[in-house]
């Protein structure tokens, strides 16, 4: 699957790994050192995370139902707890710095290749 911006129709990640089960939820990026294979992962069905056991920055989109952007939090540091941001439905994490200025909440994204 791949994650497409619809405002710039820039692609924002093309090989990305979802999170959908209990246990792909709950370990997300934990005890890894770099995304190798993959250079996102969607984690389905949440609105707050956390970034404890994961030894890298990521950036963070928070997503609604809609695939519309309801908050960006970029360069989400090891040891951190997000809010909870309760309209969205799933959360983006991106490599930190991958997420460029002309993202902007209140945009659009788009799952291609589901």
């Amino acid at each position: 699957m791949r994650i497409v911006h619809k405002k710039t129709n820039k692609v924002i990640a093309s090989q990305v790994r979802v999170a959908n089960t209990f246990l792909s939820r709950l370990k997300g990026l934990m005890f890894i050192k770099q995304m190798k294979g993959f250079d996102a992962m969607l984690i389905e069905n949440t609105n707050s995370v956390h970034n404890c056991f994961v030894r890298f920055s990521i950036d963070l989109i928070f997503i609604n139902s809609e695939w519309k952007i309801v908050k960006i939090v970029k360069n989400f540091r090891p040891w951190r707890f997000s809010w909870i941001y309760f309209k969205a439905r799933h959360v983006l994490e991106l490599p930190a710095g991958s997420v460029g200025d002309e993202i902007q909440t209140g945009d659009y994204l788009e799952a291609q290749g589901v």
